[in-house]
């Protein structure tokens, strides 16, 4: 079988020659690939001319709800990408990670998108910057999709996941992608991606997939274009240098592997939970995807005095380790994922045995299961110890991409620190201690080389996702070798595929774009009060003036009894006098009550409920005697997306202004109400 790419709509065979895949645990061929007399060229320009269009002609939400869709789609039949999996020497957890990870993150940024983006194609982001005296021209940032193409090329250890979480924040933020993962892994992925493409929830354009490599295609790439690396040092290097990417500055995120550490703090000793738990995921880390992982534990470094502890409970748990078939039941480590990756890891391993001990595994004595040594690609957990880490510049330096780990001593806080940054910029470290002190003054020595930290003790160890565990929710990625860039992190992912520009102009007219009022843009009112009003009739800038209130003694009096709130600028006159208000002050929570009984409709009507309240600021303190009332202001509209057995309706945000007889502003705040819709 040759697998297929797909170009420009239509399933195609590379020519040529192809590259044999072959199943890691067995040895034998499941595939050729071949990129061969694919026109590059025009897989860009079919992104760019067909996918964008059709991607950024949905909002947010919309996109949103085709990822969820999608999501659903594939989770109904993952089995088919399990059974599949197993060839790539991947276990069922390490499947687990790899397929429900991929399938999850979808999840993520569907619900992301609906929650933390506007029903909008764009983006209106942060405040608006008053650079004017008198506020007639005022400035706002405006993030628009890019109009290019994002090449995706992945790495061959997640060949779902690794594509999904980079397919999910592209998707979202409206623009194509071209996907190329790793040839040695590429069935599965072009599994999901027919799989993705049978849903028919993507529209034309938006994903196309190239089985084998690149060919010319990075002499296509524009300015508008985005190019992700997952994948070596070395490759990545050599890519993000590419004259075209220099040229046209494309932007080049890049997230290589990393020779990532874990520290057992010096107050945890080998009786205490936390020495377990710090053994337990050592071992999980070096034999979950069989080491095959960006993130995996790496560098493993502990107090001197405790060497021999940690090296002795490493070893006892690694013997426990079954190693084979990954589809066999009990086997928690399958092959590597090719005999290619094989030689390099073995090549790797040779290179630092010459300067530290091999105190595990590195040899052939070990039992397989259901599985033959000589078919597939099978090594054992190997442990080293490196006596002088700081001396030793090489296990800070060669990575074997495998389950291969490093044991190093270190003598005080601050030389665990140093070891631990020796390693020049790494994805994610992690911390095992009980005392926070110690975990605040690591915490603040390494960050600035890391992307990610973990910091366990017995109290979090439970709910813990584990030192190799990316989440959709946090930034991926991290500084020096690790590549510098990030990945995920939430919405900060999808704002990679958007061009942020700078807006200046008249609050009036920055609120016509951005289908939002601005403070400064024109307000008008209605003789129908705007809570009769159905979602649909109210509109931008739309603004209510209340009728005026008088604060009494007998409010503040009366507000406290009720609250309970006796603070003594309320009710202590001497106090208050003493005070920064000299006077006795309504409690401002006083003041939002009556401020609501001001703006509120009685009767019943498309209001149906307060749905939040934000950004509140009380500017100004309202005395006895002072006299408020209220402008409410249409700011934005939001459709809900309503489940079946929910009444039709969308959030409206209402910019609050509370001022008193001085016309001066006393508190400020956004409320959101849930309104009904006609349909």
């Amino acid at each position: 079988m040759r697998l297929k790419s797909y170009v420009m709509g239509q399933w195609r065979l590379g020519q040529g020659k192809g590259e044999q895949v072959l199943n890691a645990s067995t040895g034998e061929k499941i595939a050729e690939v071949s990129s061969e007399g694919i026109d590059f060229k025009g897989m860009l320009e079919y992104a760019r001319n067909i996918g964008g269009p059709n991607l950024r002609k949905m909002t947010f939400h919309k996109r949103a709800l085709m990822l969820k869709n999608i999501a659903k789609y594939l989770l109904e039949r993952k089995q088919e990408l399990y059974d599949i999996s197993f060839w790539t020497g991947a276990t069922k957890t390490d499947s687990w990670i790899d397929i429900d990870g991929g399938i999850g993150t979808f999840f993520t940024y569907a619900s992301k998108g609906r929650r933390d983006l506007p029903d909008e194609k764009f983006v209106f982001e942060g405040e608006t910057e008053a650079i004017s005296k008198n506020g007639t021209f005022v400035a706002k940032h405006l993030l628009v999709p890019l109009e290019g193409a994002a090449v995706h090329i992945n790495a061959y250890n997640f060949p779902c996941w690794g594509m999904l979480e980079k397919l999910a924040p592209t998707f979202l933020a409206g623009m194509p992608a071209v996907v190329k993962p790793a040839s040695v892994s590429s069935y599965l992925t072009e599994k999901v991606v027919r799989m993705i493409l049978e849903s028919n929830f993507l529209p034309e354009g938006a994903l196309q997939l190239i089985c084998g490599n690149v060919g010319d295609l990075f002499e296509y790439l524009t300015c508008q274009d985005v190019v992700t690396f997952t994948g070596s040092a070395e490759t990545g290097q050599k890519l993000k240098t590419h004259p075209m990417v220099v040229k046209n500055s494309v932007r080049f995120n890049m997230e290589a592997d990393s020779l990532n550490a874990t520290i057992l703090g010096p107050d945890v000793m080998p009786e205490s939970e936390e020495f377990e738990l710090f053994i337990k995921e050592v071992v999980r880390e070096m034999t979950a995807k069989a080491g095959q992982k960006c993130t995996a534990i790496r560098r493993t470094i502990v107090p001197l005095d405790r060497v021999a502890d940690v090296v002795k409970a490493l070893k006892k748990n690694l013997s426990s380790i079954k190693i084979g078939n990954p589809a066999s039941e009990g086997v928690k480590m399958g092959p590597l994922v090719s005999y290619g990756q094989l030689r390099e890891v073995k090549d790797r391993i040779d290179q630092l045995s010459k300067v530290t001990e091999v105190v595990y595994g590195y040899s052939d004595e070990y039992e397989l299961v259901d599985a033959d040594k000589n078919k597939g690609a099978f090594i054992s957990p190997t442990l080293l110890y490196c006596s002088d880490p700081e001396g030793c510049i090489e296990p800070h330096e060669i990575e074997a991409f495998g389950p291969v780990n490093t044991v190093m001593p270190y003598t005080d806080i601050q030389d665990a620190i140093k070891i631990t940054n020796m390693g020049k910029g790494s994805l994610v470290a992690s911390i095992f201690t009980s005392d926070d002190n110690l975990a605040k003054q690591i915490v603040m020595g390494i960050a600035p080389y890391h992307g990610r930290i973990m910091i366990i003790n017995k109290d979090c160890a439970k709910e813990s996702t584990g030192h190799g565990s990316p989440l959709p929710h946090l930034v991926h990625g991290g500084p020096g070798r690790a590549g510098g860039g990030e990945e995920l992190g939430g919405i900060l992912g999808v704002k990679h595929y958007m061009q942020r520009v700078a807006l200046q102009g008249s609050p009036n007219t920055l609120s016509h774009i951005g289908n939002q009022w601005l403070k400064g843009a024109k307000q008008f009112e209605d003789k129908v009060h705007p809570f009769t009003k159905y979602f649909e009739e109210l509109h931008i800038g739309e603004t209510l003036l209340t009728h005026r209130r008088t604060i009494t003694e007998t409010d503040i009096v009366n507000f406290a009894g009720i609250s309970g709130d006796f603070f003594y600028a309320h009710t202590d006159d001497i106090a208050a006098k003493d005070s920064i208000f000299h006077n006795r002050v309504a409690h401002g929570y006083l003041i939002l009550s009556v401020a609501a009984g001001l703006f509120v409709n009685p009767a019943p009507g498309p209001v149906i409920a307060n749905y939040g309240l934000e950004g509140l600021r009380f500017v100004k303190p309202v005395y006895i005697g002072d006299t408020i009332h209220v402008k409410l202001t249409c700011r934005q509209k939001t459709i809900k997306e309503n489940r079946d057995d929910e009444i039709p309706s969308g959030i409206v945000d209402w910019y609050v202004e509370v001022i008193n007889q001085n016309e001066e502003l006393v508190a400020s705040y956004d409320i959101l109400t849930l309104v009904k819709r006609k349909e």
